[in-house]
C-alpha cells in the first residue's frame, strides 16, 4: 500500500512539474500582432543568412547555357558547384576563404570571366603556372608531351582560321620566337609560357569554344569551384510543349563526367 502512494506522488509530481513548465512558457503571439510579425521578421532573418552563407562559402548552382563543354556538360544541365574544394572569394574583398586543394590539371572550373565583367564560366584547366603550351594541328602540347584528351569533341566541318584576338599570346611567347611572324590560329599557337597566379582554361568542345586561347589566362582570385553534380537537366532545344517538364534528361543527374 505505501509503495502504490510512493508510486502516485511520485507520478503526480511529475504530473505538476510538466504543468508547472508548461505555465512557465510565455503563450505565442496573437496572430497580426506587432509581436507576431517581429517573431516572422527574426525567423526570415535567420534564414536568409544561413542561406547566403551556404550560397557564398560552401555551395551555389550554376547553369550551362553554351555548348563548349559538351558533351561533359550539356546546355540545360543545371550544376552544384563545390566552393569550398578551391576556397570560395569572399564578398567586396581580394580576399578569399582558403580551400583544401588547389587547381589540377583536367579540372573542371566555374570562374569569373574578365572578358564579361559579372559573368561566370566553366572551362576545363589544361594549364597551370610554369607550363609551357602549344598546339599543332589541333593537339595540344604542355611541357613538350601531347596531352591525352579523350573529353575532347571535334567537329571537322568547322575548319581551322586565324584569330586576331589570340595577338595577346604574343607578350608570353617563349625566348627566341619571332614574335612579327607568330600568325595565331584556333588550331596552331604557342609556345607560350603560362605566368604565376594564372591559369589556361580550354572549352572539351574544342572547334566551338572562347577560351582562353583568345581572351587570356584566368586569374587564381577569380576561380569559383568545382562541379559537384548535375542535380536537374532536359534538352532546352526539344520541340515540346514546357520543355522544362516533358524534356527532362534523368539519366544525365549524378556527378558530371570528369
Amino acid at each position: 500500500m505505501s509503495r502504490r502512494r510512493s508510486r502516485e506522488k511520485r507520478e503526480g509530481g511529475q504530473v505538476d512539474e510538466a504543468a508547472e513548465s508548461k505555465r512557465k512558457r510565455p503563450p505565442p503571439p496573437e496572430r497580426f500582432s506587432r509581436a507576431w510579425y517581429l517573431d516572422w521578421l527574426r525567423t526570415l532573418a535567420v534564414a536568409a543568412v544561413i542561406f547566403i552563407f551556404f550560397r557564398t562559402f560552401l555551395l551555389a548552382t550554376f547553369v550551362i547555357d553554351s555548348g563548349s563543354m559538351e558533351d561533359t556538360l550539356l546546355v540545360g544541365d543545371f550544376v552544384l558547384v563545390n566552393r569550398v574544394s578551391l576556397g570560395a572569394p569572399i564578398p567586396f574583398t581580394s580576399g578569399r576563404v582558403p580551400g583544401y586543394r588547389e587547381p589540377k590539371h583536367g579540372d573542371i572550373v566555374v570562374f569569373r570571366a574578365d572578358h564579361s565583367p559579372g559573368l561566370d564560366i566553366v572551362k576545363r584547366a589544361v594549364g597551370l603556372p610554369g607550363d609551357t603550351l602549344y598546339m599543332e594541328d589541333g593537339v595540344l602540347y604542355r611541357n613538350g608531351v601531347a596531352v591525352d584528351e579523350p573529353y575532347v569533341r571535334r567537329n571537322p566541318r568547322n575548319p581551322d582560321s586565324p584569330d586576331p584576338q589570340m595577338r595577346w599570346q604574343t607578350n608570353y611567347l617563349v625566348p627566341d620566337t619571332p614574335h612579327e611572324e607568330y600568325q595565331p590560329t584556333r588550331d596552331n599557337w604557342g609556345p607560350i609560357v603560362i605566368p604565376e597566379e594564372r591559369y589556361f582554361m580550354m572549352g572539351d568542345n574544342r572547334d566551338d569554344s572562347f577560351d582562353s586561347r583568345s581572351w587570356g589566362f584566368v586569374e587564381r582570385g577569380k576561380m569559383q569551384g568545382t562541379p559537384l553534380f548535375i542535380y536537374y537537366s532536359y534538352d532546352r532545344g526539344a520541340l515540346k510543349p514546357v520543355p522544362f517538364l516533358t524534356a527532362m534528361r534523368p539519366g544525365r543527374i549524378g556527378p558530371p563526367p570528369r
